[in-house]
């Protein structure tokens, strides 16, 4: 018997059984569906991180009180202010070519110009001359502060994209006066935008000379949010990092064999630990769906069985005509096979659908997890051929004359 006709009686047993097949597919389907639904999911989500994790800059490292990402039980609660203060003496301290700069949060509010006002959740950020490079911004019109704007605390600002485009949708921002928690400010430039991370907009944000909010808000010795240290060369930020750490605990006075009261991150730091985080995620949600899938073979295993016995007496008939073990054996295999292939499709089809919705919900890239989509292939095969052998086996070696007698 030709392997043709083998896949041809097979198709056409499965769908001479439509309800049985649908109940078979059914639960493949979902053992496929949650694998790759969840790794499609974390893969979205490490896409959108990779292509946002540039806004700290090339060749940068942060320092803040506070890690990113807190896990654990650790008394950062403890730790003090990282002040305006310590960054200066840091950065005079430093012997290396590098650039530090900062950007503090000192008001979450609405900005008005003439008649036109933002809603209240514009970010208001104090930052300095240097901050384009080191946190990855770039101006799309106007200018950046100068050290004088920093030094002479002048009532300057530039806007975030969403800022400029909600107050000034017909019109050049540049020279304009907004208002700003009652005190008036020039803008004086425009950043490009950069879309959300995280969920937060980072382009709903004003800057101004950090001097210039210490006036309006006070706080000289409040904590610095983030500061950013860069270096001339990628390859130099360790010597930078070890460098900063033994000047900062000097400054903060950290006494010797303690740990450090302050955080140090760079974008591969930050990437191991959300790459560890995603990791978790990844083998949770394919370890449910493998157990799905095992109990699809036990499902695609009884109803084979029950097949074998419905078609007890089609069996003799074939074995009679000249049907061999292995043909009849063939073709229960690959019942099996169609089975769990089809399901298989089916459940990665509608898993990446799923799994994309995160990124239709972001307005982010979507992606699709290519690797575990064949692990899902292979892994559907191996259950074919594992819970679909036996029926397949206890099929070929029927007895055709005790077959034919059976009713």
């Amino acid at each position: 018997m030709e392997i043709r006709d083998v896949i041809a009686s097979a198709w056409s047993s499965l769908r001479a059984n439509k309800l049985r097949t649908g109940l078979s597919l059914l639960g493949m389907v979902v053992g496929v569906f949650a694998i790759i639904a969840s790794v499609t999911a974390v893969k979205v989500i490490d896409v959108y991180f990779e292509e946002k994790m540039s806004f700290l800059g090339a060749g940068t490292f942060t320092i803040s009180r506070y890690p990113e990402f807190r896990m654990g039980n650790v008394d950062w609660q403890y730790r003090p202010n990282i002040t305006f203060e310590q960054i200066e003496r840091l950065e005079r301290s430093l012997l290396g070519p590098y650039i530090v700069s900062i950007i503090e949060d000192f008001s979450m509010t609405n900005v008005r110009y003439g008649e036109r006002e933002t809603e209240p959740n514009i970010i208001i950020l104090g930052t300095d001359e240097d901050f384009l490079g080191n946190f990855s911004y770039a101006i799309a019109e106007g200018r950046s502060f100068t050290p004088d704007d920093i030094q002479y605390a002048r009532p300057f600002v530039i806007l975030g994209s969403a800022v400029a485009d909600e107050l000034f949708p017909s019109e050049s921002p540049l020279n304009k006066q907004v208002t700003i928690d009652g005190a008036r400010y020039q803008v004086i430039g425009v950043l490009e935008a950069k879309g959300n991370f995280l969920g937060f907009n980072l382009d709903n944000r004003v800057f101004a000379p950090i001097s210039t909010l210490f006036v309006k808000y006070g706080g000289r010795y409040r904590n610095m949010a983030t500061t950013s240290v860069r270096a001339p060369a990628p390859h130099l930020v360790p010597a930078a990092m070890d460098e900063v750490v033994g000047h900062l605990r000097s400054i903060r006075k950290v006494p010797p064999g303690e740990p450090n009261n302050f955080e140090l991150e760079t974008n591969d730091s930050m990437r191991a630990i959300f790459e560890g985080f995603t990791g978790v995620l990844t083998m949770g949600g394919a370890g449910i769906g493998l157990i799905a899938l095992l109990a699809a073979g036990v499902g695609i295993m009884n109803i084979m069985l029950v097949s074998v016995t419905e078609r007890t007496r089609e069996i003799g008939i074939r074995k009679s005509i000249g049907a061999r073990r292995r043909d009849v054996m063939r073709q229960f295999i690959l019942e099996a096979i169609f089975l769990c292939q089809i399901g298989g499709l089916m459940g990665i089809a509608l898993g990446v659908a799923l799994g994309n919705l995160v990124a239709v919900y972001f307005d982010i890239s979507a992606a699709i997890p290519w690797g575990w989509a064949t692990v899902a292939v292979v892994m559907v095969s191996f259950v074919a051929l594992a819970f679909g052998g036996y029926p397949a086996l206890k099929a070929a070696r029927l007895d055709p004359i005790e077959s034919l007698r059976y009713e």
